[in-house]
C-alpha cells in the first residue's frame, strides 16, 4: 500500500504600513521560518494597486513548498476606511504568482490589531502606535476605542508630524523668523544640499518620505542641547499621551491593570518615551507597559493561527 505524502503546512501573516510591507511565514507552532519585506502598503498613501503589488511581492518572497491554512494581512488606514477591505481583497485575489495562499483562510484587517498582538496575547489593553503616523486604540471587553490615526496631514506626535516641526523650524532659522537651531545643518548635510532650494526641491519632491526621516535628525538635534529640539520631542510626547488619555478613560482602565503596547520608531527617541510614561501613570498607574522586541508582523501570524484555532 502506497504511503500518502505529507505535506508541510503553514501561516502567513503580513503587516503592511506607510513605508514597509513586512510578510512573515510560520509554522503551527508559530515559529517564524521566513520573514521578508517590500515598500510601503498603505493604501491611503499609495493607493490599492502599488499596495496590493507590495503585499504580492513580500507573500511571494516568504512562500515554499506546502500547504498555507491561514494568511492574515493587516494594513494601516483600513480601520478608518474600512471600505477599502473589499477593494483590496479583491485585488489580492487577482494575484496568481500567490495563488497558493487562496486555498486556505484569508483575512484582511487593520495593522493596529496586529500591531496591539505582537506585543500580548491579551484581548483587552491598549495599544499607542507612533512611527511615520500615530493612533491610539484599545478594546475591552467586546468594546473598542480609538483616538487619531487620520493620516500624514494630521498625527501629532507621529514621526512625520515630528519632521514637519523640523522643517518649519529650519525655514524659520534660514528667514531669520526664528532661534537658530542644530536641526538645520543636520538636515542640510543628511539630505546633501547646500541652499534652500536645494531643501525645498528635495522635501516636495516626495514628502511622505522625506519628511519622516527629519524626526531622526531631531531626536541627533536634541542629544547634542538643542533646546528646540527637545521641546519638539517634549510636545510629541505630550500629543500621544493625551490621545492615549483619552482611550484609558473611554474603556475605564484607569483603575485597573492592562497592558499598554508600545510600537513604532518614536519610541526609540527617550524623550518621547519618557513623556508619554510620565504622562499616563498620571492617570493609570496600574499601567503595564510593553515594547515588543519582535517586529509587529509576530502579530499577523498569531491572528493567522487563531483563524484555524490551532495552538501555538
Amino acid at each position: 500500500m502506497r504511503k500518502e505524502k505529507y505535506i508541510q503546512k503553514y501561516v502567513i501573516g503580513v503587516d503592511g504600513g506607510g513605508t514597509k510591507t513586512v510578510a512573515a511565514l510560520a509554522n503551527l507552532e508559530g515559529k517564524i521560518l521566513k520573514i521578508e519585506k517590500t515598500g510601503p502598503s498603505s493604501p491611503r498613501n499609495v493607493g490599492i494597486k502599488k499596495a496590493v503589488e507590495n503585499i504580492a511581492k513580500a507573500v511571494k518572497k516568504v512562500l515554499k513548498r506546502g500547504k498555507i491554512l491561514s494568511t492574515f494581512i493587516g494594513l494601516a488606514a483600513l480601520e478608518e476606511e474600512p471600505r477599502l477591505k473589499k477593494e483590496i481583497k479583491k485585488e489580492i485575489l487577482k494575484q496568481k504568482e500567490i495563488s497558493q495562499i487562496f486555498e486556505g483562510k484569508l483575512e484582511i484587517g487593520s495593522d493596529q490589531i496586529v500591531a496591539f498582538r505582537s506585543g500580548t496575547d491579551k484581548k483587552d489593553g491598549v495599544l499607542l502606535i507612533a512611527g511615520t503616523g500615530c493612533v491610539a486604540h484599545g478594546w475591552r471587553e467586546g468594546k473598542e476605542a480609538k483616538v487619531g490615526g487620520w493620516g500624514w496631514l494630521n498625527d501629532e506626535g507621529s514621526a512625520f508630524w515630528v519632521g514637519q516641526r523640523a522643517f518649519q523650524v529650519v525655514l524659520k532659522d534660514l528667514d531669520k523668523r526664528g532661534p537658530k537651531t542644530k536641526i538645520t545643518n543636520l538636515v542640510f548635510k543628511a539630505l546633501k544640499i547646500k541652499d534652500t532650494q536645494g531643501l525645498l526641491e528635495k522635501v516636495y519632491a516626495n514628502p511622505i518620505e522625506t519628511v519622516p526621516l527629519f524626526s531622526i535628525l531631531v531626536d541627533e538635534a536634541s542629544k547634542k542641547e538643542d533646546k528646540i529640539a527637545k521641546k519638539i520631542l517634549e510636545e510629541a510626547g505630550k500629543e500621544l499621551s493625551l490621545s492615549t488619555k483619552i482611550v484609558i478613560e473611554k474603556l475605564n482602565f484607569k483603575k485597573k491593570r492592562f497592558p499598554l503596547v508600545l510600537v513604532g520608531s518614536m519610541f526609540k527617541v527617550k524623550i518621547v518615551l519618557r513623556t508619554v510614561k510620565r504622562e499616563i501613570k498620571k492617570i493609570a498607574p496600574n499601567v503595564q507597559f510593553i515594547l515588543p522586541q519582535k517586529e509587529p508582523v509576530i502579530g499577523a501570524v498569531k491572528l493567522a493561527l487563531e483563524k484555524i484555532k490551532c495552538k501555538y
